[in-house]
């Protein structure tokens, strides 16, 4: 099956959707839900890697397309959306990792980080939900430590995890008895593979999530 053949059966299939898709978390989510006989949709900034992405997958045998845009900006991101369609699985990852300080980070910059770290994520959750109502779905985030231990080097990104994890404990509450699972992975180490943080070990726990049955939804799983 060439790659023009193989997207075109992905309407027989079921999307699962990454934002802030990346050679860590990413990838490696894309790989686990594409071997489950998910169809993946990507969304990024950098087209030249998405298209590298798309092509390796589809060298695996895996169903996937792209959009691109910029997680900060509303209208690209709707826009990326609605040229993927409607998931069944939506993941946020997108985040500004960068170390920074109460001190010295610019007001302006912050707010730019949050628009990536939390608005994008809400943005997403905006976009699947109507979908998701009639159907049910899962929304997954990707989450870390600094939600309960913020840490002062990494001010920015400590800001955007504790409000991402609020977000998601917010949809939570308010979506679950409408059949949509919210929930999180959230990660306490450097991903890097080989170790007890490798991004196949943590897509592991993103699908498991996702398999959880109602009435059994866990809304954070913590890989330490």
């Amino acid at each position: 099956m060439d790659l023009t053949n193989l997207k075109s059966a992905k309407n027989k299939m079921t999307l699962c959707t990454i934002v802030g898709m990346g050679p860590g978390i990413g990838y490696a989510v894309a790989r686990k839900f594409g071997q489950e006989g998910f169809e993946i949709g990507m969304i990024a900034r950098n087209e030249d890697r998405l298209q590298q992405y798309e092509l390796s997958l589809y060298e695996a045998g895996i169903s996937a397309s792209y959009a691109v845009a910029d997680a900060s900006d509303t209208v690209q991101l709707q826009s990326a959306l609605q040229k993927l369609g409607n998931p069944q699985v939506l993941i946020y990852n997108a985040a500004v990792v960068e170390k920074s300080s109460a001190e010295t980070i610019n007001p302006e910059k912050l707010t730019n980080d949050f628009n990536v770290n939390v608005g994008g994520a809400l943005v997403c959750a905006q976009y699947v939900l109507p979908s998701m109502r009639g159907s049910g779905g899962s929304i997954l985030l990707t989450g870390g430590s600094f939600a309960h231990a913020p840490n002062p080097h990494y001010f920015s990104l400590s800001i955007g995890k504790g409000a991402l994890w609020n977000l998601a404990m917010c949809l939570a509450k308010e979506y679950e008895p409408r059949g949509i699972h919210v929930g999180m992975v959230s990660v306490y180490g450097k991903v890097a593979r080989g170790t007890r943080y490798d991004p196949d070990l943590i897509a592991q726990e993103f699908w498991k999530l996702h398999l959880q049955p109602r009435g059994k939804w866990e809304k954070e799983v913590q890989v330490r």
